[in-house]
């Protein structure tokens, strides 16, 4: 889709040029399809990036003793304790692993009522 807008950009931007009988188009409209370029991987990669990268930190400063969360590797159990940059998760009775804070992927809610 951004390609064919590039693409139709060029070629009114040469049709334009063509049309003002053998003058050169002004140098402003050479730059335009580059400003579409950075814009369309500003909008679709970069700012999604950062915007996830700003949700996993805030994820990070909020976990707190109690939390069941889910790591990286998939490993499911609750904070049984929290340190400058790691977590003691409790995993099973008597197994009580130490992970890295960005190794926590989600903290799991129990809102829901048990029926």
């Amino acid at each position: 889709m951004i390609a064919d807008l590039l693409v139709a950009s060029t070629s009114l931007i040469a049709q334009a040029a063509d049309a003002s009988n053998g003058q050169q188009a002004p140098g402003w409209t050479q730059i335009v399809p580059f400003i579409f370029i950075i814009g369309f991987f500003y909008f679709i990669l970069i700012r999604p990036q950062m915007k996830a990268k700003k949700e996993q930190e805030t994820l990070i400063s909020s976990i707190k003793t109690g939390d069941k969360v889910i790591t990286s590797s998939g490993i499911l159990g609750n904070i049984a304790n929290v340190k400058d940059k790691t977590v003691i998760v409790k995993i099973a009775d008597n197994v009580k692993i130490e992970l890295l804070k960005s190794h926590v992927t989600t903290v799991i809610k129990d809102d829901a009522p048990a029926s």
